[in-house]
């Protein structure tokens, strides 16, 4: 797959396609020539006896200072290893992609003043598999990702540490070598160009986004699972009940709900004058409500991503009518607050999903299963720790969802006196994510353990869609039995839940959104 640049705003998706599965980049053409077209003003300017920012001063707190021709070269290296101050440990592969990518997206709208060759080695390196080595620390999300972007700056001068394609650290020049790019010396305001921009928030959120759309859609799956084992009811589910309430995210959710519990004779099985139970706990009954609130934050997400996708972020920027003018377009406050917003949508999603798993081993809740789901209740312990484990991260969870985004330290001697941390809030977005797969895993394995108790008690068949998902986790994940060593169980559920296949077994039989 390749990705062409320059015709029209990177989506989502290529940005994840790029950044996470090596698609391939190219330049348009016309892009090109646009950017030609923009460095001539750029160069005119060097020649301006008047100061230009960027182009002929110093930077941040050094505005003012003017910087003879000579050395604005010297200029733009110094800015780039200066701003490679990072530190840490090192950044994903696929977020300093994303960054790389999203960067040269901004180049080849030719309102930085970039020059094409640059754009072209930008691509050129992302072709070639080269990384550059990023620390997590650096950015304060305004100027924009400044170190992060300025280590990915440094390599395509060929300088730094980079990983090359086989993920060997290597230095930069060697594998720009290997590769056969030709390393830039950068030239007026190119520098700026380089680091100005908020890639690497926007990155981490597309791909939080991607990620997240598989795991609303798995715990949709866990919370039906969850419904069906516990003799709880699909009534609450029903459409006419949600268009009382028309959110878009609660009726996909309770949709996914009843298309999953559809078939179910566990379900039709206490549909009967003799069960005495009013209604099911919340966990269960408002799963929709929930679920669809963090579907309906994600969409908000997503809106601003594409907005933020179809900007052209630098400071200065030239305009369209040939003007380069300072802005504020680089503060990342919209991205750090809806990368906040998921975080906190993240651990609401978690701590339901926690609270289902956790009725399946009361004794007093779970409607007739095992205490625990253990095979001989008091010698064996069945899923209790595997609780406890939901219970830490979800802990942790709430911890991560406190907003990084109204924290604000001032730097660049008070010119820079209020900032966003949004690369902060997207750090620990990534990680509410993974603790968040591992709960809904919890929850999965869970259910499916209790689902096979039920049935089995019951004597009927589970639904086609839930059936489907424990027999893709049995290939895996023996059924109940003894005590055994849970932990690798668990990792196999995690696994089976980041990399769809849960999901796609429930949907080789039922549409799930």
């Amino acid at each position: 797959m390749q990705i062409t640049l320059g015709r029209q705003p990177l989506t989502i998706d290529e940005v994840v396609a790029v950044a996470r599965h090596d698609a391939t980049v190219a330049i348009d053409a016309g892009a090109l020539d646009a950017m030609a077209a923009t460095r001539a003003i750029i160069d005119g300017l060097a020649d301006d006896v008047e100061p230009h920012y960027g182009v002929s001063t110093g930077f941040g707190a050094l505005a003012t200072t003017h910087i003879p021709a000579e050395k604005r070269a010297e200029l733009q290296r110094s800015l780039v290893r200066s701003h490679a101050a990072s530190s840490g440990p090192e950044v994903e592969r696929e977020v300093v992609r994303g960054t790389m990518l999203l960067r040269l997206q901004t180049l080849t709208t030719a309102r930085t003043g970039a020059r094409p060759v640059v754009a072209e080695t930008y691509a050129a390196l992302l072709n070639a598999g080269i990384t550059p080595i990023v620390g997590e620390y650096g950015s304060l999300g305004c100027s924009g990702d400044l170190a992060p972007l300025a280590h990915c700056a440094l390599a395509v001068m060929g300088e730094g540490t980079v990983r090359d394609a086989r993920g060997a650290i290597v230095p930069a020049a060697e594998a720009l070598a290997a590769a056969g790019i030709e390393p830039i010396e950068l030239r007026e305001k190119e520098g700026l160009a380089l680091i100005n921009g908020t890639d690497g928030m926007l990155g981490m959120l597309a791909l939080a986004l991607a990620d997240l759309d598989r795991l609303v859609a798995t715990a949709d799956l866990a919370a039906a699972m969850s419904v069906e084992a516990l003799l709880g009811t699909d009534r609450p589910f029903a459409s006419d009940l949600q268009q009382l309430r028309p959110h878009p995210g609660q009726a996909t959710s309770a949709e996914n709900m009843r298309r999953v519990l559809s078939g179910s004779a566990v379900v039709t099985s206490h549909q009967t004058d003799a069960c005495t139970r009013v209604q099911d706990a919340y966990s269960l009954r408002c799963a929709p409500q929930v679920h669809g609130a963090v579907r309906d934050t994600m969409a908000h997400a997503a809106s601003v991503a594409n907005r933020e996708l179809a900007s052209s972020i630098d400071n200065p920027v030239v305009t369209l009518d040939g003007r380069v003018e300072s802005n504020g377009n680089f503060h990342g406050a919209p991205l750090g607050y809806v990368l906040d917003f998921l975080a906190i949508a993240v651990a609401d999603l978690a701590s339901m999903s926690e609270r289902r798993t956790d009725r399946f081993l009361d004794a007093s809740r779970n409607q007739g299963l095992p205490p625990f789901l253990a095979h001989d209740p008091g010698v064996d312990s069945g899923h209790m720790i595997a609780q406890y484990t939901q219970a830490g991260i979800v802990s942790e969870l709430k911890r991560l969802a406190v907003p990084a985004s109204v924290d604000s330290i001032p730097s660049s001697a008070m010119q820079e006196d209020h900032v966003a941390m949004g690369w902060s809030a997207a750090r620990k977005l990534r990680r509410a994510i993974d603790g968040l797969t591992r709960v809904v895993a919890i929850e999965v394995l869970t259910a499916a353990r209790g689902l096979d108790l039920r049935t089995a008690a019951l004597g009927v068949d589970a639904a086609p869609a839930t059936a489907a998902v424990v027999r893709a986790l049995r290939e895996h994940v023996p059924g109940p039995g003894p005590d055994r060593y849970l932990a690798p169980e668990i990792e196999h559920a995690v696994q089976l839940t980041h990399d769809g296949t849960l999901l796609a077994a429930a949907r080789a039989v039922t549409e799930i959104r």
